[in-house]
């Protein structure tokens, strides 16, 4: 499937994307697109985007929507979305502690990235890493 959000992703939009391609569609196209754009003729899905199903509700971030949208019970990607919302909305509670860290290394993810693939990638590698420390203590 193709996927849709706005471009120069960063925090939550990074790991919903990383989310997707691991947990829900290993063959994802992602697609990133001024915030402008009208989007109503896309076969996308968006996410993260005014009016989407997958974007932030009720208090939580993106990456949380999609959990819940995909039955996804995995006690470390519930940990790892509690960090995420908190990096990515810094005042919801309760904080994540390691929130401003996560925050710090996508920020760089993203001002040091000339496009947007190439912060998936890299962020990508950061999310595998958040996942296998979530996992700790789990087993």
């Amino acid at each position: 499937m193709r996927y849709i959000t706005r471009e120069r992703i960063h925090v939550d939009r990074i790991a919903t994307a990383w989310l997707i391609r691991r947990f829900v569609d290993q063959d994802a196209i992602f697609e990133f697109v001024p915030r402008t754009n009208d989007l109503s003729g896309s076969a996308a899905i968006p996410f993260d985007l005014r009016g989407a199903e997958l974007s932030h509700h009720a208090g939580r971030c993106t990456f949380e929507a999609v959990l819940a949208k995909y039955d996804l019970n995995d006690a470390a990607l519930q940990r790892m979305g509690a960090i995420i919302r908190s990096a990515d909305l810094p005042q919801s509670e309760p904080a994540a502690p390691e929130a401003p860290g996560v925050l710090a290394v996508l920020t760089g993810i993203r001002d040091g990235s000339d496009n947007d693939h190439e912060r998936l990638e890299r962020g990508s590698v950061v999310c595998d890493a958040l996942y296998a420390y979530c996992q700790e203590g789990l087993e």
